[in-house]
């Protein structure tokens, strides 16, 4: 005892932007110190309890579970009303001494948690310590404790009261904490803790607030504490430690309380009263009403045997089958539901299929749409019987044993997904259903990314934001797979440059590689859910979240069915959104049931698979990447079986089977089963394996296992465990050659089964995936209007995605009608025009004017009919929710066409028109008129318009641009006319037809920028684009590489018009485009064109049509001007002079009032 020591007073990781000590590190740092024990005290929360105790415990050290917990302030008087800022509540060091303690713990947190005001800092009342006090040690908290600020607001009577009120809730369970780092109020209150000690007969204890490993990690440490405060390192009035904040050994801890021995020897103490630590426990799962009379295994095998004659009706049998050929049919689907009930009952798993069904029913009842499945429980007969999946497994050959093995016990775990807009709705029901206190949501942590760190500690450091910036495009690392920093200089040669010659750039990065990994902050999972069978703080420690009522677990998904909860998924699927998106616009038609089920679908449609066969997939689920479309051209699916085996072959590995399964099902090449035996698994992928119930299915036709015993045996193959895998190779041959298969030959197959089960995808989930991209190609053919209308609807957002969708719909020959006021809805909608149908563009879609201004429009003009003028439009609109930039950007986008059409005159007249709302919103409430009821314009000011040339269309183009993110009333190249013609520049819809006549050559091209995707080269961290343009006739891809891609990516911006020098190819079918050269598109044609031709309705514009000339200089353009002579005849003069003439010139010329039209000759 003389030189031990234990710390009791430590941050880890999970001191959310706090600590930088993780688990691993601790239990490091005391093995290297021979520490005993060590206690974990994160501030306000246990969020690593369980990962701490595991960490530690198999290290063999003793981890010890407690918390440094903010409490009401003793001893002040409660605030009555609203305070400027809350101080700071007093902090307690509260340890678990045992079991019940632990359980009290989670008690005391939870309640802090849950009762305290969204948004501020968590502090436990007194009366729930007492509640639950037992088996708790109570540290005083140190400086921050209530003793040390009572003492140091010399309230020495109140100090003794709290001493004396903290002894009576924990008895001998309570320390008077004394803490040494060289802070001022430490020496000022340490005499005044110690005479309360004494007075009060209550030991002393030493503790290190320890919240970083060592010393060499101060600074850093100091940054990552003002990243979490919002703070920078110059900032005085900050909250700052000192170096002293480490882990220090215990010869320091007990060199720097030489003095009182005894403050060191009783943390040993309090680690052998700490001798305990937390156990896992087995799932608890709340029981399922049933009814009177009715268990839970009664329930399950009623609705199931119901559920299954419900789905044979309505999708097995048909019409002209007689009873016996039924019940043939019928006999292996009743005996698999009864083989699964008896495995689901032996294993204790009927109230989770219940609990499942319940919630998914009344999802469906409540006409939220659910996905067919995912993931392997897509194999269970008894979850298609109870409607929580929508794929029949017997005719998929999917396996039961995938999902739920009963050789190896483990929860099964139903992924479902749900329609992403209405998934809240399913979890509050199931909240109403079990208890607000027995369902809550998972938590997660935020970890800082390389990216991140850099960007935090560059505002720290106070770097400027622009040279940050540029520091930060320098990381390569895709945001779902982001490399660690040190990584990233490795790979980048301009870092490693910068970091050398700016020293200032160095140490930003040395200091945010040494915080990069530690938890900054928190947030709940988006789809994980658990659900007790009581109240939750008697099993886990709970949080609240800010930004949703709902309870919060401090265990995220690993360590939350370790504490005894079980987890449900309900994942948001947007595709099941643009589902229900696309049926209900088509139940508008009147060719279109009011009931159509997407589920009931036949699933051998002709259009869908033409459409698939053609690779036409843009906004088709899981198929619409260009590899993807690459694959389904060679490939021609004509079967659903085909379109799960695409999803499941499309990936890294298995992607190299992809030719040989398209040339085996052509004909092409012959199949290879390995052994007449294994024919029929093989058969419906032309002798490929790859799904793991293929390996499964295999092992037990092939060596005789079971198939809980085959999916150990694929298990196994995926871990590749050599010691397990020589003994599954014993049972699979010596199985085997049971069925007479030789020896040699057993094995090899073996072998080569274990380089396929690695990368071996599950079927069910395949299938359940393969179903939703079909259904998705299934509305494209079938209903294109409404599903691209749908698709556009759910990304309104994303200008990106809608200008992809945009030049889609323009290949299906779908008409596009511009955004309005008066016909717009607030998301896409789809208008009939004599027989043809369009997709009108939302009025939410444009940008920066949101939805909930929009609905407030659309539901006026409702209510009260469409916009007569722009004054009728100001004198309803809501003011408080229009504003000045909102309205530009519709005047832009030419939303307000209908009732103005000259845009730059409108633009500029926007404060009119608030100007009129506003009044007209004020009257309202004072109610001078009724609101939204005068129609008669009686009292309103009529807006007047000056009559002024509009913009040009290159500009009205440029601005419509910004307000809707790419082009869509026309586009940019319509303003060169026969001059890019003229130039050799060739439209990309005529290249693919161009180029298998020649196969390959050197092309010119014009467009303007869709988007680009800039990668980083794995060889030599050269960078490389894939860029993608549009003309009139349609987009195009163009890869740039490293040389070509830096001589030229300054020119391809937004709204240019670009020359491109291309080689370009027919690969495989597919048009493959490099980008060799770029040049501006408006000097390529100067002077191109042959002249111009100008039609005028009045004499005035003239004289401006004289001076725009003048401007453009002499050329060799021809310049014609034409009118309506009073008597009818047309006269046309030809000038003598001829001009430059060009693109700018001839928009310029077209905008001014009195020019009916100007166009290239």
């Amino acid at each position: 005892m003389e030189n031990g020591f234990v710390h009791l007073r430590v941050h880890t990781n999970y001191s959310l932007a706090e600590g930088a000590i993780t688990t691993k590190e601790l239990a490091k740092l005391c093995a290297a110190d021979g520490q005993p024990a060590v206690a974990m005290t994160d501030t306000d929360n246990m969020f690593g309890a369980l990962d701490f105790a595991g960490a530690l415990s198999g290290a063999g050290i003793q981890p010890i579970l407690g918390v440094q917990m903010g409490v009401e302030r003793y001893g002040d008087k409660p605030a009555v009303g609203k305070i400027a800022r809350e101080p700071m509540p007093d902090r307690l060091v509260l340890i678990a001494q045992n079991k019940e303690g632990y359980f009290n713990l989670l008690k005391i947190i939870s309640r802090a948690h849950m009762t305290s005001e969204a948004g501020s800092e968590p502090k436990a009342l007194y009366e729930h310590i007492r509640k639950y006090a037992d088996h708790i040690i109570c540290l005083t908290g140190g400086p921050t404790g209530p003793l040390a600020r009572l003492l140091g607001e010399e309230q020495v009577d109140k100090a003794e009261s709290c001493v004396a009120d903290l002894k009576d809730i924990f008895g001998n369970r309570l320390y008077i904490e004394l803490q040494r780092h060289g802070e001022p109020l430490e020496e000022q209150v340490e005499p005044g803790l110690i005479k309360l000690a004494y007075d009060h007969d209550v030991p002393l204890v030493a503790t290190n607030n320890c919240y970083f490993p060592t010393v060499d990690m101060y600074e850093a440490h100091d940054v990552f504490i003002c990243v979490g405060q919002g703070a920078v390192v110059g900032q005085e009035d900050r909250w700052k430690l000192t170096p002293d904040h480490r882990f220090k050994s215990a010869a320091e801890m007990r060199d720097l309380f030489a003095d009182i021995p005894e403050a060191c020897d009783n943390t040993l103490l309090i680690a052998k009263r700490c001798s305990w630590h937390v156990e896992k426990i087995d799932p608890i799962l709340p029981p399922f009403d049933c009814g009177e009379g009715r268990t839970e295994v009664d329930e399950l095998r009623h609705m199931s045997e119901e559920g299954l004659k419900g789905r044979l009706e309505k999708y097995v049998f048909t019409d002209e089958m007689s009873d016996e050929e039924k019940e043939e049919i019928a006999k292996p689907y009743w005996e698999r539901l009864d083989y699964e009930l008896g495995i689901i009952n032996q294993m204790g798993f009927p109230g989770y299929f219940l609990i499942v069904a319940d919630f998914i029913q009344w999802a469906k009842d409540h006409e939220i749409p659910v996905g067919p499945g995912r993931g392997s429980g897509a194999g269970s007969l008894v979850a298609y019987a109870l409607l929580i999946t929508d794929l029949d497994p017997l005719r998929f050959s999917l396996l039961f044993e995938r999902f739920l093995n009963p050789e190896r016990v483990s929860m099964p775990d139903f992924d479902v997904d749900f329609c992403q807009d209405r998934r809240g709705e399913v979890i509050e029901y199931v909240q109403k259903k079990y208890g607000h206190d027995r369902v809550a949501q998972i938590i997660t942590f935020g970890k800082l990314q390389a990216k991140a760190a850099v960007r935090d500690v560059g505002r720290v450091l106070s770097i400027p934001y622009g040279y940050v910036d540029k520091i930060c495009k320098m990381i390569p690392g895709d945001p779902a797979k982001p490399i660690p920093l040190k990584e990233a200089i490795d790979m980048e040669p301009d870092l490693r440059r910068i970091a050398r010659e700016d020293p200032d750039i160095d140490r930003l990065l040395s200091i945010a590689m040494q915080i990069e990994g530690l938890y900054r902050n928190s947030s709940t999972h988006a789809a994980g859910v658990v659900i007790g069978d009581r109240d939750l703080d008697e099993l886990v420690p709970l949080y609240r979240d800010p930004r949703s009522d709902m309870p919060v677990t401090q265990f995220n998904m690993k360590f939350v069915e370790n504490a005894g909860l079980v987890k449900f998924d309900f994942l948001g699927l947007k595709t099941l959104t643009v589902i229900i998106e696309a049926v209900n616009l088509m139940r508008l038609r009147k060719d279109v049931p009011q009931d159509f089920d997407i589920s009931a679908i036949p699933l051998d449609d002709r259009p869908a698979f033409k459409l698939l066969s053609a690779a036409e997939t843009v906004g088709v689920f899981q198929l619409e990447s260009q590899g993807m479309q690459d694959v389904l051209r060679g490939l021609k699916p004509d079967t659903l079986e085909d379109i799960i085996a695409v999803v499941a072959l499309y990936r890294p590995g298995p992607m190299d089977n992809i030719p040989h399964y398209i040339a085996r099902k052509h004909g092409q090449e012959e199949p290879d089963y390995m052994h007449p035996m294994l024919q029929p698994i093989l058969e419906e992928t032309y002798g490929i394996m790859i799904y793991q119930e293929q390996v499964m299915e295999l092992a037990q036709i092939m060596a005789g296992y079971s198939l809980g015993g085959a999916d150990l045996l694929r298990r196994a193959m995926g871990k590749k465990i050599a010691e397990e895998m020589e003994k599954q190779r014993s049972l699979f041959v010596d199985g085997a050659e049971k069925n007479g298969v030789d020896r040699g030959q057993a094995s090899d197959i073996f072998d080569q089964v274990a380089k396929f089960a690695s990368y071996g995808f599950n079927k069910s989930h395949a299938a359940a995936y393969a179903l939703v991209a079909y259904q998705t190609a299934y509305l494209k053919a079938n209903y294109p209007v409404e599903f691209m209308a749908a698709l556009m609807t759910l990304d309104m957002h994303n200008t990106e995605k809608l200008a992809i969708f945009k030049q889609e719909v323009e290949r299906l020959e779908i008409e596009i009608l511009p955004p309005c006021v008066n016909n717009s809805q607030v998301a896409f909608s789809v208008e009939n025009h004599d027989g043809v149908r369009k997709i009108r563009y939302a009025l939410a879609a444009v940008r920066n004017v949101g939805d909930a201004a929009m609905e407030s429009l659309v539901a006026e003009r409702e209510a009260n009919g469409p916009f007569k003028d722009i004054t009728d439009f100001a004198s309803r609109i809501d003011s408080r929710a229009v504003n000045k930039r909102l309205l530009e950007n519709l005047v832009r986008a030419g939303a307000l066409d209908c009732l103005a059409s000259n845009r730059k005159v409108m633009f500029e007249n926007v404060d009119k028109v608030i100007a009129v709302a506003q009044r007209e919103m004020h009257a309202r409430n004072d109610d001078q008129i009724s609101m939204f009821g005068d129609s008669s314009g009686f009292g309103k000011d009529q807006i007047r318009l000056p009559d002024e040339r509009d913009w040009v269309p290159m500009e009205k183009l440029t601005e419509e641009f910004s307000a809707i993110g790419f082009y869509l009333s026309a586009h940019p190249l319509d303003t060169f006319g026969k001059s890019i013609q003229r130039i050799g520049i060739a439209p990309i819809k005529e290249l693919p037809a161009r180029m298998r006549a020649s196969n390959k050559g050197t092309i010119r091209l014009a467009g303007t920028l869709i988007n680009a995707r800039e990668m980083i080269s794995k060889k030599n961290g050269s960078k490389f684009a894939f860029v993608m343009f549009s003309d009139p006739t349609g987009s195009f891809e163009v890869a740039f590489w490293a040389e070509a891609w830096a001589a030229y990516k300054e020119i391809i911006t937004a709204g240019r018009p670009v020359l491109l020098n291309v080689s370009a190819e027919m690969r495989d079918g597919q048009l493959r485009i490099q980008g060799q050269r770029v040049e501006d598109l408006e000097k390529a044609v100067a002077g191109a064109a042959e002249g111009i031709r100008i039609r005028l309705n009045r004499p005035d514009p003239v004289d401006e049509i004289r001076q725009l000339l003048e401007q453009a200089g002499k050329g060799r353009g021809l310049v014609t001007l034409s009118s309506v002579c009073d008597d009818g005849r047309m006269a046309e003069i030809e000038l003598e002079e001829n001009y430059k003439v060009g693109p700018s010139l001839i928009g310029a010329i077209g905008a001014i009032p009195g020019v009916e039209f100007a166009e290239e000759i």
